[in-house]
């Protein structure tokens, strides 16, 4: 019988000595891993062309990636989102597509929560005159500005869940008045957190004094942040993002701080990984960055590689992973769990 071949296109970890030593254990599992993140399309397929199981972490499989795998039963996605992945094509070519919804939410919850006090409190700046004090050896605060108390104003969460609700639980501790913009948010979700009232984009816009963003990059959300929606903000405000860069169009997000339409930016995601050097959001001093690491921590890293390999042991014993994407792929492939190669 011809081992079952699991491949790993690209990923974020130090080493996968472990991921090596598990397959070790598995004498009817050939593994091999990659780093094809930037690598040209012709020899992602090579690589991919007879794999069973396809792990990939942000290498773009589009349709004629897709196309190419002609043995792969399950492809599983290193993350949340998967916006590098055509579902769509998944389904078409009988590929059950899998992803880890679990992977990191506290992560990224603290990541916007830190974003979200830095630029309350300034901390950029109070950096910068710590600096400038200790060397004139005076106190000068006159270029701080105005800092706001987060208690009593108002935080708008656009999307709740995973996420965005760990979010929501946070600062509502905090005493914040708590604003939600999600449409796809049911009624038992709202129960748990206790949401009373959800709002439209325009009216959290408006309305808040901070906005921090948790939704999917899709054709839904792809610049729902522009220079329309950043034109509704209060100058006061500050915009947070730790969800996906495409979902702000970072040239209106530039001029909107260069222009002093609102007061700050929060961001951890960006267009382009890493953002290039020229970039003008580099540069901006009402602009807190990070470098997209809300995903980061050693417990949030050992987790994912658990789930993944339990997915992996799923599929040979022709069970199904934890979480599928492309539920529509149980109707299309007739009651079997995975398509027959």
């Amino acid at each position: 019988m011809p081992k079952t071949k699991v491949v790993v296109t690209d990923y974020i970890e130090n080493d996968l000595d472990w991921e090596i030593q598990e397959f070790a254990k598995m004498p009817d599992v050939e593994f091999s891993y990659h780093q094809l993140k930037l690598a040209p399309r012709e020899e992602l397929i090579a690589t991919i062309a007879d794999a069973d199981i396809i792990v990939v972490n942000m290498a773009k499989f589009d349709e004629e990636v897709i196309a190419g795998c002609k043995r792969c039963k399950l492809l599983i996605r290193h993350g949340i989102g998967y916006d590098n992945v055509d579902v769509d094509a998944c389904t078409r070519h009988g590929i059950r597509f899998s992803y880890q919804p679990d992977y990191c939410a506290s992560e990224v919850s603290e990541q916007a929560v830190s974003l979200i006090f830095s630029c309350a409190r300034r901390l950029d700046i109070g950096r910068r005159i710590l600096q400038e004090s200790s060397t004139t050896g005076q106190w000068d605060f006159s270029t701080l500005g105005d800092i706001h108390r987060l208690f009593g104003s108002t935080l708008g969460i656009v999307g709740c869940g995973r996420i965005g609700g760990r979010v929501y639980r946070i600062m509502k501790a905090v005493g914040m008045h708590l604003m939600v913009c999600d449409p796809y948010l049911d009624d038992r979700q709202k129960g748990a957190l206790g949401i009373e009232e959800t709002y439209d984009l325009e009216t959290v816009l408006k309305t808040a004094d901070i906005v921090t963003l948790h939704t999917p990059l899709n054709d839904e959300t792809r610049y729902m942040i522009d220079e329309p929606q950043l034109r509704r903000m209060k100058p006061t405000a500050y915009l947070v993002n730790t969800s996906r860069g495409g979902v702000i169009k970072t040239s209106a997000l530039e001029k909107a701080l260069r222009e002093n339409w609102i007061a700050g930016a929060g961001i951890d995601v960006y267009e382009v990984e890493p953002p290039p050097a020229d970039q003008e959001l580099l540069s901006l001093p009402n602009a807190t960055l990070s470098a997209h690491l809300g995903w980061c921590s050693v417990e949030a890293g050992w987790r994912i590689r658990q789930n993944i390999m339990d997915d992996v042991k799923a599929c040979l014993r022709k069970e199904p992973p934890a979480y599928t994407v492309n539920k529509e792929i149980d109707t299309i492939l007739d009651g079997r769990v995975y398509r027959e190669v």
